[in-house]
């Protein structure tokens, strides 16, 4: 363990919940399932269930991070990844130097299996620490800008036809040229509003669709060859996500690339899926592959295999300055609008000062770390239980 630099000395993980906006809530309800989307989940989506971690230094800094949870997707519940960071993961760091990410995530990985999201909470957080010790910008850390300021994608839910061109049309006003849309009620209904979309909004604009794993294999390869003609820039779990079979067998038939979304957790899920020739689009998030260290090993390793990168969440302030910096310092790598929706759906984003949003772009944060202010009052205001403390 190093003796040089300002070590870690305390953990807290707070659980919130925000609600979606008024607005957002009655437009999922109206929408496919209650919840705007093809997955099959009881689990009502009513608003966004997140833990929230500092990591102090004894120099007096910490850092900030962020990860959400519902369990359709992420299989754990914010309750158990604070339960993993306190009772199993918390205690190895504490007494090292936040600088150690590498060595931290071996630790973790040694310790304890799996629980990606709990791990990417915290090296997303280590990474905030670095840059508030050093006075630098956490981007610094993951080889620097590249950019000043990156294009989004907007997301459209799943609904009546006219309902999802209607949202389109106002985000294109609004300066989006990328359009996630959702699919997976039954084939022809996926080819009517695809239809739609590119007739209305033109050839210019890029489209991606999201299945939320509605089909079987061969049900999906009729549902992809069916918008094929319409320009798609890939197609995002059309199968379920515990099948790589599937999504091998599917994309060995099709010619829009396939990216996995609810079946992609780690490292290894990638690398599997990749061999495999089950996706041609790796999608990146925070805590899926585990965090900002393990997320630039998939953007490296796509990029070499010549796959193609995005990133992509609907998160809260914190994760999204963490997705836009890493957006910023690969965007030579990346081959699609990132998708941060969280502001839009979500009724607060937890920072002091917005992110500055516009013209369907976001400008990269300055500052120590993220470049953001965790909003102290609204961590309080939003959250579930008492704040769980790791400490020696």
């Amino acid at each position: 363990m190093s003796n040089i630099g300002p070590k870690i000395e305390k953990i807290e993980i707070t659980p919130i919940y925000v609600p979606f906006t008024e607005q957002v809530r009655q437009i999922m309800s109206g929408g496919e399932g209650g919840l705007g989307m093809a997955i099959g989940s009881e689990e009502p989506w009513l608003g966004v269930d997140a833990a929230i971690c500092k990591i102090f230094s004894d120099d007096g800094n910490f850092g900030v991070g962020e990860v959400i949870a519902w369990l359709p997707e992420t299989g754990v519940s914010v309750q158990q990844i604070t339960d993993t960071i306190e009772k199993f993961l918390g205690s190895h760091l504490i007494g090292r130097s936040p600088f150690e990410v590498e060595r931290i995530r071996k630790i973790l990985d040694t310790n304890v299996a799996r629980n990606e999201v709990a791990k990417g909470l915290l090296d997303m957080t280590l990474y905030d620490l670095m840059g508030k010790i050093t006075d630098r910008p956490a981007i610094d850390f993951m080889g620097g800008r590249t950019v000043d300021k990156i294009p989004l994608s907007a997301l459209i839910p799943l609904a009546e036809p006219e309902t999802m061109l209607s949202l389109a049309q106002m985000f294109y006003k609004e300066g989006y040229r990328t359009f996630r849309y959702k699919l997976g009620k039954n084939i022809q209904n996926d080819l009517e509003i695809t239809q739609l979309l590119r007739e209305k909004l033109g050839s210019k604009v890029r489209l991606r669709v999201d299945y939320n794993q509605a089909y079987s294999a061969q049900e999906a390869v009729r549902a992809i060859k069916a918008i094929e003609p319409y320009g798609i820039d890939f197609a995002e779990q059309p199968v379920d996500k515990d099948n790589f079979m599937a999504m091998a067998y599917v994309q060995k038939q099709v010619n829009v690339p396939l990216m996995a979304h609810e079946g992609f957790f780690s490292l290894n899920d990638f690398t599997t899926l990749a061999n495999m020739g089950a996706i041609e689009v790796v999608g990146i998030n925070t805590e899926r592959p585990g965090g900002v260290t393990n997320a630039l090993k998939a953007i490296d390793y796509a990029k070499l295999r010549g796959m193609g990168v995005v990133l992509h969440s609907q998160p809260l302030g914190i994760s999204s300055a963490v997705h836009i910096h890493l957006t910023a310092a690969r965007s030579h790598s990346i081959d699609y609008a990132t998708e941060l929706f969280g502001y839009v759906m979500i009724e607060d984003d937890l920072i002091v000062k917005p992110l500055n949003y516009h013209d369907g772009m976001v400008d990269v944060p300055t500052g120590p770390g993220w470049g953001i202010e965790l909003d102290e009052s609204a961590l309080d205001k939003y959250k579930t239980k008492s704040t769980v403390i790791i400490k020696k």
